[in-house]
């Protein structure tokens, strides 16, 4: 687990331009598949969503500043109807509902085993740069995250 350590470390370091950039690149090369692949009719927009939205629950906590910085990948991917109060009532009934989180993560991880090694890879770096983006990769997102690598 060193490595994954030593890959979160960097992850917390990344300078603002070079995230905004891998972020927008892997999002561009995700969101296809996901928009050709629909589990249960969701979209793939509602797929990556909840991506994004794991992401931000897996430390237990949402800050405006945290929401402000995802804002744009949300706003591309969610169109106008994406908002702080909204964003934070969903993040909300995922925290209060450990039953729910944990069917999310077990959803999540099902669903990521479904795709080549390489777009799992692209999600997986989505979901490291949004738990970083606050410049910390908590112990409760680092844990999350394993569970998705498995």
């Amino acid at each position: 687990m060193k490595d994954f350590d030593k890959l979160c470390r960097e992850f917390e370091q990344i300078d603002a331009d070079t995230y905004a950039d891998v972020l927008m690149s892997k999002s561009e090369a995700i969101l296809p598949v996901l928009m050709a692949f629909s589990e249960d009719g969701l979209t793939g927009a509602e797929i990556f969503a909840s991506f994004i939205y794991g992401a931000l629950a897996a430390d237990g906590k949402l800050s405006e500043e945290e929401y402000a910085l995802v804002y744009p990948l949300l706003h591309i991917f969610l169109g106008d109807d994406v908002n702080y109060e909204d964003t934070a009532k969903a993040f909300r009934s995922m925290k209060s509902d450990n039953r729910e989180m944990k069917k999310r993560v077990d959803e999540m991880v099902d669903l990521i085993g479904l795709f080549s090694d390489e777009l799992k890879a692209d999600i997986i770096i989505v979901i490291m740069l949004i738990c970083a983006v606050d410049g910390k990769i908590s112990l409760r997102e680092k844990n999350w995250i394993k569970q998705l690598i498995k």
